[in-house]
């Protein structure tokens, strides 16, 4: 069984790190606005310092996502493509002779 993507874990834990110095700071009767900021600046700093394993986790499946040998291709992108061909190049007989000929000297009978 796989687990947990490593950015998932990573965003859970940097909206941890912001959520509960604002609810402490809002406990605190702070204004709200400073409350965010400060909390803000607090979650900052501590994902920094604490989750630094996880954020070398999220960097190296980045990594390897944008360095991978060969693309990841699925059924649903052979259908987009198949679509896209079909929408450029229409069955219609006629298709295409409305348009304005490419060489002004023969014109498009």
């Amino acid at each position: 069984m796989k687990g947990i993507p490593s950015w998932v874990t990573y965003t859970v834990l940097r909206l941890l790190l912001f959520a509960i110095p604002l609810a402490i700071l809002l406990v605190l009767r702070i204004d709200w606005w400073i409350a965010v900021i400060a909390a803000a600046l607090i979650g900052l700093c501590l994902s920094y310092i604490i989750l630094r394993k996880p954020r070398d986790a999220v960097a190296r499946d980045l990594y390897a996502v944008r360095h991978r040998e060969t693309p990841a291709t699925t059924a649903d992108d052979d259908d987009e493509d198949a679509a896209v061909d079909a929408a450029d190049h229409p069955a219609h007989p006629r298709a295409g002779l409305d348009e304005t000929p490419a060489d002004p000297k023969h014109p498009a009978a």
